[in-house]
């Protein structure tokens, strides 16, 4: 399995760079077979620079131009027109999310989910200097998603997920243009009938640049999205969703994923000892 790692790059020149070799070099480490794309989204810096040096090195790695007006889920979007892979994974060109957790999305991609999703706030995760306003409204979201949909998953608003290119082309169209892209793509997939795994993953602020992520415009986009799903789901009468008797079964088992990859990281922080 291919897996692509579609990374939304917005003036991140001072970032981008050790992102993209620590993400390279840990998946050539464990045998994974991948292609990085990262979508450069109106930079007006080096980014584009700095990822065409690291490619040199990196040949799994390219850069391509959105093709979109600016935004980050106008620039996810067009990372999902260009992925060439079986799977996709979105993430972060601020270094905040790990290779290291990339890889068990990957490995529970491999054991038969169709998407990996990860949380910060479960046991096991590990948070670096989130800042607390942040924080709060973060968890109120999670919380009222997890309310409304009942799934049992708290982290939705998390960027960093991976899905199956099936999964990709079923939850199409997508509405967002901004990252309240990163509620729908989750939300529509779970609605949708697609199974999904769950493992403890860390999440580090970013050493350099400025945050994207303007909450005070932020608001009504997302109860938008939040609620379009809602209705989707309750009033479409099944119509969008995927038939398959086999998701319940995988569905049960998410938190057990995520509890064996809490074993497995313990048994390799034991052995490195």
């Amino acid at each position: 399995m291919k897996l692509s790692v579609v990374i939304p790059a917005h003036n991140e020149e001072g970032s981008v760079a050790a992102t993209l070799e620590g993400l390279a070099t840990t998946l050539d480490q464990e045998g994974v077979d991948y292609e990085v794309v990262v979508i450069n989204d109106a930079s007006r810096d080096r980014t584009e620079e700095v990822v065409s040096e690291v490619a040199t090195r990196f040949p799994r790695i390219r850069c391509v131009r959105s093709k979109n007006p600016p935004g980050f889920g106008f620039a996810v979007r067009s990372g999902l027109d260009a992925f060439e892979g079986d799977a996709v994974a979105i993430m972060m060109a601020d270094g905040s999310d790990s290779p290291t957790d990339l890889v068990a999305y990957y490995r529970l991609l491999q054991e038969g989910y169709e998407c990996a999703f990860g949380s910060r706030f479960v046991h096991g995760s590990l948070v670096t200097d989130y800042p607390r306003s942040k924080l709060i409204l973060n968890r109120i979201v999670n919380f009222c998603i997890r309310m409304l949909f009942r799934h049992g998953y708290n982290d939705t608003t998390n960027a960093f997920k991976a899905y199956r290119r099936e999964v990709i082309e079923h939850i199409q169209p997508l509405l967002s243009q901004h990252f309240n892209l990163t509620v729908e793509m989750p939300l529509k997939a779970v609605v949708r009938g697609y199974s999904y795994g769950i493992v403890p993953i860390s999440w580090a602020n970013r050493t350099s640049g400025e945050s994207k992520l303007a909450l005070n415009e932020m608001g009504s986009r997302y109860l938008f999205i939040i609620l379009y799903v809602f209705l989707e789901h309750h009033l479409s009468r099944g119509d969008y969703r995927r038939d398959d008797s086999g998701n319940a079964k995988k569905n049960r088992g998410i938190w057990r994923a995520g509890r064996l990859e809490r074993d497995r990281r313990a048994a390799h922080e034991t052995s490195a000892d």
